[in-house]
């Protein structure tokens, strides 16, 4: 274990140098979530009884969304890892005495950490000064937060899993380009990036429920603005812990039978 967490303290102090990254990155998330609470209270003031969501949740989910933003983004892809099963460089990872797929994921959640580290205190500092209902919704019981972070640190294992899913299927795909596509509008459209899932029809909502990409951003912000009681998160979060195992044993099991399956040049 201690090796695994040097690993992911080195990977995380190297992703904290791009400071420059991370505050352009903020400039763009501030300018973006206003655009996107503007639009929103302009269809809310117009019939506010329709919105499945009030206004002060809304705009908490909103900007909670663009501090994390790092932390669920299915397009922060693990593209060394890419790169090294489609080149044949992971036979160098194979020298490591330790299990690859556990250095991955150490690897994963580090970066993702990283990124996350460096914008989403401005951010949230900001936002939460500003007025209701433009603002960060603040007034939340110590057992709810407590919750929100249980939640989060349930998301962040759901993410890196179904990332390093996809890096495994590198291993029998020759490019893996279309699943990555894929991945992306579906974990838009169904994980609530695009619109919150109280938003889509009920239909097509109760389905995305039940799918990973709403154990990633979904479950912790709504719990966070107060749109998910504290009586159903215990429901929502079995799902993530569900879809976190399942997508690490599915993960883990592909490149092990990847890796048997691989044929090293010279060697």
């Amino acid at each position: 274990m201690r090796k695994y967490w040097s690993f992911f303290k080195m990977r995380l102090m190297a992703g904290l140098q791009y400071r420059a990254a991370a505050l352009a990155g903020m400039s763009t998330q501030f300018a973006w979530g206003a655009m996107e609470i503007l639009l929103y209270r302009a269809f809310w003031l117009e019939h506010p009884e329709r919105f499945p969501m009030g206004m002060e949740a809304l705009a908490s989910y909103i900007w909670l969304q663009q501090a994390f933003l790092t932390l669920f983004a299915m397009w922060q892809w693990e593209y060394d890892i890419l790169e090294s099963v489609k080149t044949g460089a992971v036979s160098y990872e194979l020298l490591r005495p330790a299990d690859m797929y556990s250095m991955w994921m150490s690897r994963s959640i580090a970066n993702r950490l990283a990124r996350a580290a460096l914008r989403m205190v401005p951010v949230i500092l900001v936002a939460s000064l500003l007025p209701a209902p433009w603002g960060l919704r603040v007034r939340i019981s110590p057992a709810a937060f407590g919750v929100f972070l249980l939640s989060m640190a349930l998301m962040v294992l759901v993410v890196c899993a179904y990332s390093l899913f996809v890096c495994s299927l590198t291993f029998y795909l020759t490019d893996p380009n279309g699943i990555m596509v894929l991945s992306v509008a579906a974990a838009d459209l169904l994980g609530g990036a695009i619109v919150p899932l109280p938003f889509l029809p009920e239909g097509f909502r109760r389905f995305a429920e039940l799918t990973p990409f709403a154990s990633m951003q979904n479950v912790p912000l709504r719990i966070f603005s107060g749109d998910i009681p504290l009586g159903e998160a215990p429901s929502v979060m079995g799902l993530q812990v569900f879809w976190a195992a399942a997508l690490i044993l599915t993960g883990y099991l592909l490149t092990r039978g990847g890796l048997r399956r691989a044929v090293i040049l010279g060697g």
